[in-house]
């Protein structure tokens, strides 16, 4: 499985520690950017992530940005992306067994690289539970 990445300047520093994260896992990743942490615009970035899913390039991802709020909106204009702001584990666990979460954004100026370690050991290991719950995802998009 192939994750892909994307973050702004706010996110940057907590995607390379992402990045450690992934590589220790061996899990593949995919980085569309940013590549420093100069001034940007988060949607540059997003969209790129939510048009792989879209087409079914990637299966999911992790996104970040100052407050994982404008990342999570951009994503979630793309009809195949349901991205999930997360800031801590139990959040994590919900976003995936409830809502079939398949991008995962957080608050990089909000949390450190242990508490995003828990939230991505939790969105990771997490998995659909179905049943009453895939009757409320087929609702999200808009037809």
């Amino acid at each position: 499985m192939k994750i892909g990445l994307a973050s702004d300047h706010a996110g940057y520093a907590l995607k390379q520690f992402v990045k450690e994260y992934l590589t220790e896992k061996s899990l593949e990743y995919e980085d569309f950017g940013c590549y420093d942490e100069v001034s940007c615009d988060y949607p540059d970035f997003a969209h790129k992530l939510g048009e792989a899913i879209d087409d079914g390039t990637l299966v999911c991802g992790i996104a970040i940005c100052g407050s994982g709020e404008g990342i999570s909106m951009t994503l979630n204009k793309h009809p195949k992306v349901r991205a999930a702001l997360v800031w801590m584990p139990e959040i994590a666990t919900l976003s995936r067994q409830h809502n079939d979460a398949n991008v995962l954004v957080m608050p990089g100026r909000f949390i450190d690289n242990d508490t995003a370690r828990q939230i991505m050991d939790a969105f990771l290991a997490g998995e659909f539970e179905g049943g009453r719950h895939i009757r409320r995802v087929n609702k999200i998009a808009l037809k």
